[in-house]
């Protein structure tokens, strides 16, 4: 059986405090050995997922913005698959209208609202940095969206269910995360796995069984799809609920500990009953 993992970054592989992924590298290297493909599917930007690839190793593709887009290396996937475009070394699927669009969506038709939220589009460095203990590069790189923009809130959660109805009204999808509420088109984090998992199978002539890992909300459309969804334990909220048929893990651990744990009982099933 040939698997493809589909990663959150904060909460997930990454601490939700400090953003390390360091408990999390045995299982990594693992994965590495067998050959199984990591693909980060984050709230996170392009700029800073080259970053954080980097730092942990990975040369996959990758999901940016909760789903907006793929990203897949052009030494990955040599011929340009259909319905991309050519972005430097990556090809790029876009899945909805860019950051401007949504910007001036929340201008037209939410003004009653602008008290209660922030939008990144709206903060310096120094302030996304203090919301999200990021330092100020990566603050920066944060704030480099393609094709959303996240929002800081303020309001109620009344208030805030009553944004999202006039939002979606208007054509926005409205995701709430972690930490902050986001503003794109009807993207997800599933729709893109289907669709890169699709892509694989074709050019691999192989069919491809799929691990989501997530901790939020936000994780739901691709966990609900995943042919095996693993819910990382938080230490801000419970685990949201799923309806999912499919077979679902939770971990007993928090975070990249928590990866490693649901990932090595999967992959290495005699060496976690030895630790547990």
């Amino acid at each position: 059986m040939r698997y493809l993992i589909f990663t959150d970054l904060d909460g997930t592989l990454l601490d939700h405090n400090n953003y390390a992924h360091d408990a999390a590298i045995p299982a990594l290297e693992l994965l590495h050995q067998l050959s199984v493909d990591v693909i980060p599917n984050t709230s996170k930007t392009k700029q800073e997922l080259e970053l954080i690839r980097d730092d942990i190793g990975l040369t996959t593709p990758f999901i940016t913005e909760n789903g907006s887009a793929v990203y897949i290396p052009k030494n990955i996937i040599p011929k340009q698959p259909a319905e991309t475009e050519d972005i430097g070394h990556y090809w790029r699927k876009a899945f909805c209208k860019p950051r401007e669009h949504w910007i001036e969506l929340l201008s037209n038709h939410a003004k009653h609202f602008q008290p209660c939220y922030t939008g990144f589009s709206q903060m310096t460095a120094q302030q996304l940095s203090e919301h999200t203990g990021l330092t100020l590069k990566q603050a920066e790189l944060a704030n480099t969206r393609e094709f959303s923009e996240p929002l800081l809130w303020h309001g109620t959660t009344n208030e805030h269910s009553e944004f999202s109805a006039l939002m979606r009204k208007a054509g926005a999808n409205i995701l709430k995360g972690g930490r902050f509420t986001h503003v794109s088109g009807n993207s997800n984090k599933g729709l893109a796995m289907v669709w890169l998992t699709a892509l694989y199978n074709h050019t691999k002539l192989l069919t491809h069984q799929t691990i989501g890992l997530g901790d939020s909300y936000n994780d739901n459309d691709m966990l609900e799809i995943a042919d095996i969804a693993i819910q990382i334990k938080s230490p801000v909220h419970d685990f949201p609920k799923l309806s999912s048929n499919n077979q679902i893990l939770q971990s007993t651990l928090y975070g990249p500990s928590g990866w490693s744990e649901c990932i090595t009982q999967i992959f290495n099933p005699t060496k976690e009953r030895q630790h547990g």
